[in-house]
């Protein structure tokens, strides 16, 4: 076999479908937030970032950067081994602590990121339990996909934030299972919200453990930034809460948080928890102080939402077909990758905004998208400016640029789906 000819071919092949992924080389400026220096092959410029997933600038917050300094003059640099092994510090040990109390729970476990945590918890419980049974929500997240996939259970998947259909699933599901449902609060690429007081009902109902992701969620909704769980009421009922440290609290690792056996119970049979060396403890440091500071300011959660509402609305004005969102993401339907990835290259390169495309697989085919994540150091000036720069992509690439009108994205969606 050849196989530089079989890797070309591959590559190629996605190339010529427009979802071949380019890295955009940015250097995040201290303090200039959202700002930062965009290095192309023929241009170097500021551009301003639109698609971070650091949703309140707290990789910018001084308290976290001073932190994280202050344990790495401590500490040094790694965390010398796996948890196990010479790679837990006082700052692990606060930081899940924190996080247990931030989610009402009576423990919670770090890992490497919240991709691993899913796919490691998941696993684990799903491999562990007997004759268990995942029921998985069909927009859950490839680490979710995946940490069922290695649980080697039998998976069950219920049609996007359908109740009916979960019940009608776990009604055909034998008593003597275990049986977990498996869903997230807030989904990331369109912006839907799962209904948590209907899902902690349906676990009751059906004796199932509930288990939510999270990571799009936390630091950024409810009266501490305990997620939708806690704006909704319910993280009493909600078994296992997942979440990140590299989104709203802006710097790295992930999280579940449950009872004490259970999180005892991932933590002892895990093989991504186990055999990984810990987060370094400057890093548990600095997630700390986000964590914290979180929950005692309200003002970066109460802008951030306030900028997301304000380009929503200035994007319908001008007839954009932005994807119906109750939450902070805004996502502006393009349904094709290779337009998708044109507007954002001239955005990029012409007018300063950043906006990473958004294609297949992260998105059906047919449904590629532009996705925005305005955060509190967002101003008006930079919304209003955005929103001129796309006018001015449409006028010059002409009526395909966006080849939907402003109307219901969402039966848009669904029409396009139905036609591939």
């Amino acid at each position: 076999m050849n196989y530089q000819e079989f890797f070309e071919n591959r590559l190629n092949a996605l190339k010529e479908e427009g979802r071949y992924r380019v890295f955009i080389d940015l250097k995040r400026k201290r303090g200039g937030y959202p700002t930062a220096e965009y290095r192309g092959a023929h241009i170097t410029r500021d551009v301003i970032v639109w698609c971070s997933n650091d949703y309140l600038g707290m990789g910018q917050n001084p308290v976290v950067i001073a932190a994280m300094k202050a344990a790495l003059d401590e500490t040094g640099a790694g965390s010398g081994g796996t948890r196990n092994i010479s790679g837990t510090s006082a700052y692990h040990v606060d930081l899940e602590k924190e996080l247990a109390n931030l989610h009402r729970k009576e423990a919670a476990l770090l890992f490497t990121s919240g991709y691993v945590s899913n796919s490691a918890s998941l696993s684990a419980l799903g491999a562990g339990l007997p004759d268990c049974v995942i029921v998985s929500d069909e927009k859950n997240h490839a680490s979710m996909i995946e940490g069922i996939r290695f649980a080697r259970c039998e998976k069950r998947v219920f049609k996007h934030n359908n109740m009916k259909d979960l019940c009608e699933i776990l009604a055909e599901i034998p008593a003597r299972s275990a049986k977990i449902i498996a869903a997230e609060s807030v989904y990331s690429m369109d912006g839907s919200v799962a209904p948590l007081a209907d899902l902690t009902q349906i676990a009751k109902d059906y004796n199932a453990l509930l288990y939510i992701d999270e990571v799009h969620a936390v630091g950024l909704y409810g009266a501490e930034g305990g997620g939708m769980t806690e704006a909704a009421g319910v993280q009493n009922d909600v078994h296992f809460i997942e979440g990140t440290l590299a989104k709203g609290y802006g710097v790295a690792g992930g999280y579940v948080a449950a009872d004490a056996n259970a999180i005892d119970f991932i933590r002892s049979f895990a093989p991504g928890f186990i055999f990984t060396t810990s987060i370094p403890p400057a890093v548990a440091a600095g997630a700390l102080a986000a964590v914290r500071y979180a929950r005692g300011s309200a003002d970066e959660r109460k802008t951030l939402h306030e900028r997301s509402d304000f380009l929503k609305r200035k994007l319908s004005e001008k007839g954009f077909p932005v994807i119906p969102s109750v939450t902070h993401i805004v996502p502006l339907l393009i349904g094709d990758p290779v337009i998708c990835k044109k507007i954002s290259d001239i955005l990029l390169t012409a007018h300063g905004h950043y906006v990473q495309p958004i294609n297949y697989p992260t998105v059906p085919r047919g449904t590629e998208r532009l996705r925005f994540t305005p955060g509190p150091y967002h101003s008006e000036a930079m919304i209003i400016d955005l929103v001129n720069a796309l006018e001015a992509v449409r006028a010059r690439i002409g009526p395909e640029a966006f080849r939907f009108s402003a109307g219901d994205p969402e039966e848009m969606i669904a029409l396009e789906q139905a036609r591939l």
